[in-house]
């Protein structure tokens, strides 16, 4: 799992190091905001769009060495668009990155399932937050080595991913020893729960859009509403991202303990109780009073990440890379189309308009949870997912 989490970490930071590069690509080479937009829509749509197939063919036939292979071409696609000279020839770059994004998380996802043992969301939850945590630090790095080397500093993205997916490669014999008994049989495990699972994705992507939507104007808030500088709104911003990780890290040993739905209706409701406390309380500019309130509310936000990646691989036991590909794929990526419409609402009514309906959103993503059915009982581990060596050791005679 400790592999897994870090391979999520160095694969994660180059979905937010675009983001952070474009203000040096649109000054150096002088491309406009909006092509500097599409550079993200590339990145995003490749990932979105190709992670629920490629989960699909590796349901039919495992490849985990799209693990190690996927980590490469995130990287090494982020590391090419600092070298590009050309809008297109940028776009390549971020289209393979996504591509390589795609590659990674169905079957990172479904071997992170294997080797979580009975209790699946405490296990996941480190995987879960190795994303998070490097979602939270690719800004941190694109800035570093653009300080450092201007733009061809992005050849730096290559290093983890390369690092990181070699050991990964190396390691495959050793992963597919966790891999249990039924999901080489053709007989499968269960019935696939397409109805839950339409619910759980519908929750997903509402809960995308609201968490986005947060992260989109959380430092248009700070500047504008508190009255902090740029700078503090990255850094509350970045405050934000690193409490989900604390969040996710907690909410996983929750659902094992309470229920999966249980985390997800409790997360979405918090959630939209601080967005509310937070806007009524720090209107005014009290910049500090919104620190803890902010931290607050990005633990709760996160909370249920684990739970909800988790619950939709026990809806599809049969489908797992597919029900990975869609909740840590396609699902967000299409709650992030909703950010355009956040923006309108920040235009018309102004920012804190924008932050409440996070929440009201929020509240919409409760309510849909509500309607999940009670997940499966986790079935014990068997031998077969238990590595070879500790399994023969526990062997008596």
């Amino acid at each position: 799992m400790a592999l897994l989490a870090t391979a999520h970490v160095s694969d994660d930071l180059n979905q937010s190091f675009i983001p952070a590069l474009l203000p040096y690509l649109i000054i150096w080479r002088g491309i406009s905001h909006t092509e500097a937009g599409t550079l993200v829509l590339a990145q995003a749509i490749a990932s979105s769009v190709l992670q629920p197939v490629i989960g699909y063919v590796a349901d039919r036939r495992q490849m985990p060495w799209l693990i190690g292979v996927g980590l490469m071409l995130a990287g090494c696609g982020v590391a090419l668009v600092g070298f590009m000279p050309t809008l297109p020839l940028m776009w390549v770059g971020a289209l393979i990155s996504g591509i390589g994004v795609a590659s990674f998380h169905p079957e990172a996802a479904r071997f992170a399932n294997y080797v979580a043992g009975a209790k699946k969301a405490t296990g996941m939850r480190w995987f879960a937050a190795g994303g998070n945590v490097g979602f939270a630090i690719g800004p941190i790095f694109a800035t570093a080595v653009v300080a450092a080397w201007k733009l061809p500093g992005t050849l730096a993205a290559c290093v983890p991913v390369l690092v990181i997916g070699t050991v990964v490669l190396l390691e495959l014999r050793r992963l597919r020893t966790f891999v249990p008994a039924h999901a080489t049989s053709r007989h499968g495990q269960g019935t696939d729960d397409w109805v839950s699972f339409g619910k759980l994705s519908a929750f997903v992507t509402v809960r995308a859009m609201a968490y986005f939507g947060f992260v989109a104007f959380l430092p248009l808030y700070v500047v504008e509403v508190l009255h902090g500088s740029p700078a503090v709104g990255d850094t509350m911003l970045t405050g934000f991202l690193l409490a989900g990780v604390l969040g996710t890290l907690s909410g996983g040993p929750i659902a094992d303990r309470f229920g999966r739905r249980i985390v997800l209706v409790t997360s979405t409701a918090l959630a939209a109780v601080m967005t509310a406390v937070l806007v009524a309380l720090t209107h005014n500019g009290n910049l500090l009073l919104a620190i803890p309130l902010l931290l607050v509310t990005g633990f709760v936000f996160v909370a249920s990440q684990s739970a909800f990646v988790v619950l939709g691989q026990e809806y599809l036991p049969n489908r797992m890379g597919l029900a990975s590909g869609v909740t840590l794929g396609l699902a967000v990526s299409l709650g992030g189309t909703f950010s355009p419409v956040m923006g309108a609402i920040a235009d018309a009514h102004g920012v804190s308009a924008t932050i409440l309906a996070a929440g009201a959103l929020s509240i919409a993503g409760a309510l849909i949870a509500m309607t999940l059915p009670g997940e499966r009982g986790a079935p014990a581990p068997s031998a077969a997912q238990i590595p070879v060596d500790v399994a023969t050791q526990s062997r008596p005679g």
